[in-house]
C-alpha cells in the first residue's frame, strides 16, 4: 500500500509572521503523518465527521450520514442515517460513543443509536431555521445548537427538550463548544460583512444574558471554536481565578488562541487574545484540539490541513492532499489519527507520529530549508524545463513518489519531457494507475519556479475549478445554490430549469422540494478566485 508523505512546515515565527514557507523534512523523521485510508463512498461533498472510540462518522450533502469501523473501516450494518432532508452541517458523538448528534440545513437536530441506526430524537430550534453546529457537554446531558436564527439553545438530553435559549448574536451562529469543565459556552458568528463576534455564556446556572462579548473577532466572520481540554485548572497567580484556551478560526484566513480568566464563583469573565497563528492562504473552516491537548488541526479553503503545536505556536505540518477545499477534520479519541473531510467527496484518515521529535530534530536543518516538490540543489533556481532526468527524478522523490524514478528514467524523461506530459502519458506510458498520484505531479508540475499557478503559457487564467461551474450552463456560478438532490447550481439557471422539469438536471430522479438554499461557502470562493483571477 502506498503511504502518502506530506510537508513539515517550520516557521521562523509564526505568530507576527503572513510569510511563513513550507519546508520538507527528510530522513525517516520527515514521514510524521501517513493517510493510511481514504472513503469514497458519499455521492456528495463531506462536510462532516467525528470519532468515537469504535466508530468513525462521516456527513455529507448528499443527506446521508456514514459509520465506519475504526479498525479496518468497514461500513457497519447499521449504516446508513437517512433522514434529513438537505446537507449536513456538523456531527458530534456523546462522551460514551453510543449515540451521535447531527444538525442540518433542513433545520432539525437528530440523535442517533449507533447500534440500531435508529433516529431516537428529531427537533427544531422554535424557529425552524438551519442548524450549523451541536456539541455535547463534556459529561453527555447537555448538547447546545446554534443556527441562523442567531441563537444557541441550551438542550437537556435524557429530556429531550430545550432548557435555555441564548440571544444575542446579530448574525447566523456558526459555532459552539462547552468549556472542558461544562461550566461555559461559547459562541461565534458569522459576522457578515462585518467582524464575527465571540460571547461567552453560563452553561452551569442558565443566566440569560451573556457574560462577555468579543468584538470583531474574526474579519469576515468566525467559522468555528473550541476550547482545549487541558484548560479550567485554576490560575497559577490566583486560587479565586481559572483560565481556559480557546482556538478560533475564521475568514480572514487566522486561527487565534484566547485566554479565558473567570473568577471562581463569579459570572465575571475576561476574554484576551494572546496570538494569531497565520499560515493558512484562504478562509479556515474548521479546527479542533487533539484529545490531549497537544495540538490543533485546521482546514481551508485553501485545500490544506495544517496541524499546529499548542505549546510553541507553530505549525508543524501541512498536508494538501485533497482535491478541492477542506470542511472538516477530527481527532481519533488516543489522538494518534486525524480524519479530514473534503469538497472533493472524499474522506481522508491520516496516522500520526510522535510531532515531538521532529521539532527537536527541525533545529538541526538549515535556515534555508528544502522547498516541497522541488530538488534541494540547485537546479531548484532555474525553469523545470532546463532540469536533466536525474533532477526530474529527484523532484518526483521530494513528492513521495520515488517509485516512478526508475520508469521515468527509462523513458528519459527530463524537464521538457515533463511540461509536456498529460494524465493520458502518465497513465498509460509512464504506469501511475492511481488518480490521486497523477493529479499531484500534474499540480505540484505547475508550481515549479518560472511557472505560474494561476497563468497558463498563452498567459490566460488558469481553468476554472469544476465545482464553480454551474451543472447546468457550465458558467461559473454567480448565486450558487443547493436544491434537493444535494447539488449545487446556479440560481438563475435552475429556477429556469424547475419551470418545465421537476427532475434532478444530475441524476434525472424526481426532486423532493422546489427549495433552493444559497450555498454561501462556495459563494465566497468564487468570489475569491474572481478578485485572484
Amino acid at each position: 500500500m502506498f503511504v502518502s508523505r506530506y510537508r513539515v512546515v517550520h516557521g521562523k515565527d509564526l505568530r507576527y509572521s503572513n510569510d511563513m514557507s513550507d519546508r520538507r523534512v527528510r530522513g525517516s523523521d520527515s514521514i510524521v503523518a501517513s493517510n493510511i485510508h481514504t472513503i469514497t463512498a458519499h455521492e456528495g461533498d463531506v462536510t462532516a465527521v467525528a470519532f468515537s472510540n469504535t466508530v468513525l462518522a462521516t456527513c455529507s450533502s448528499d443527506k446521508t450520514v456514514r459509520l465506519w469501523s475504526n479498525t479496518d473501516f468497514l461500513e457497519l450494518p447499521s449504516s446508513p442515517l437517512l433522514g434529513h432532508k438537505y446537507l449536513i452541517h456538523c456531527c458530534e458523538f456523546s462522551p460514551l460513543g453510543f449515540t451521535l448528534a447531527t444538525c442540518s440545513q433542513d433545520g432539525t437536530l437528530r440523535i442517533w443509536d449507533i447500534k440500531t441506526g435508529e433516529c431516537v430524537l428529531c427537533a427544531s430550534h422554535p424557529s425552524k431555521c438551519a442548524i450549523r453546529v451541536c456539541r455535547f457537554s463534556s459529561d453527555g446531558a447537555k448538547l447546545v445548537t446554534g443556527g441562523d436564527d442567531e441563537t444557541v439553545c441550551l438542550w437537556n438530553v435524557a429530556e429531550k427538550r430545550i432548557i435555555r435559549s441564548f440571544k444575542g448574536h446579530d448574525e447566523s451562529v456558526t459555532s459552539t463548544a462547552f468549556s472542558p469543565d461544562d461550566s461555559y459556552i461559547v459562541s461565534c458568528s458569522s459576522g457578515g460583512d462585518l467582524g464575527g463576534d465571540m460571547l461567552v455564556w453560563d452553561a452551569s446556572f442558565g443566566h440569560g444574558k451573556f457574560l462577555t462579548r468579543v468584538h470583531d473577532c474574526h474579519d469576515l466572520g468566525v467559522t468555528c471554536c473550541s476550547f482545549s481540554p487541558r484548560c479550567g485548572m485554576p490560575d497559577s497567580h490566583s486560587d479565586s481565578l481559572k483560565k481556559y484556551l480557546i482556538a478560533t478560526c475564521g475568514n480572514d484566513n487566522l486561527v487565534k488562541l484566547w485566554n479565558l480568566v473567570a473568577e471562581v464563583g463569579s459570572i465575571n469573565v475576561t476574554v484576551k487574545l494572546e496570538t494569531m497563528l497565520p499560515g493558512h492562504k484562504d478562509s479556515v473552516l474548521w479546527l479542533c484540539f487533539s484529545p490531549d491537548g497537544n495540538h490543533i488541526a485546521s482546514c481551508s479553503l485553501d485545500k490544506t490541513v495544517r496541524l499546529w503545536n499548542v505549546m510553541t505556536q507553530q505549525a508543524i505540518i501541512s498536508i494538501d492532499e485533497h482535491l478541492s477545499y477542506v470542511s472538516f477534520c477530527a481527532f481519533s479519541k488516543d489522538s494518534k489519527y486525524l480524519a479530514t473531510a473534503s469538497n472533493d467527496r472524499t474522506v481522508k484518515v491520516w496516522k500520526l507520529s510522535d510531532t515531538s521529535v521532529i521539532m527537536a530534530n527541525l533545529s538541526g536543518y538549515e535556515e534555508g530549508g528544502i522547498t516541497p516538490g522541488y530538488p534541494s540543489n540547485e537546479s531548484s533556481q532555474i525553469p523545470n524545463e532546463a532540469w536533466s532526468i536525474e533532477e526530474v527524478c529527484q523532484w518526483l522523490s521530494s513528492l513521495g513518489l520515488g517509485v516512478y524514478e526508475e520508469t521515468f528514467r527509462k523513458n528519459a524523461i527530463d524537464g521538457k519531457e515533463l511540461n509536456g506530459l498529460t494524465a493520458h502519458d502518465l497513465e498509460t506510458v509512464l504506469g501511475v494507475a492511481p488518480l490521486g498520484h497523477r493529479s499531484k505531479i500534474l499540480r505540484n508540475r505547475n508550481l515549479i519556479p518560472e511557472r505560474s499557478s494561476c497563468i497558463n503559457k498563452i498567459g490566460e487564467p488558469s481553468t476554472t475549478p469544476e465545482e464553480f461551474l454551474c451543472p447546468i450552463t457550465h458558467e461559473i456560478m454567480k448565486e450558487p445554490v443547493i436544491a434537493s438532490d444535494g447539488y449545487t447550481y446556479d440560481k438563475l439557471a435552475m429556477l429556469s430549469w424547475l419551470e418545465k422539469e421537476q427532475r434532478s438536471p444530475m441524476t434525472n430522479m424526481n426532486l423532493t422540494s422546489a427549495e433552493l438554499v444559497p450555498n454561501r461557502t462556495l459563494k465566497m470562493m468564487i468570489q475569491k478566485f474572481l478578485q485572484n483571477n
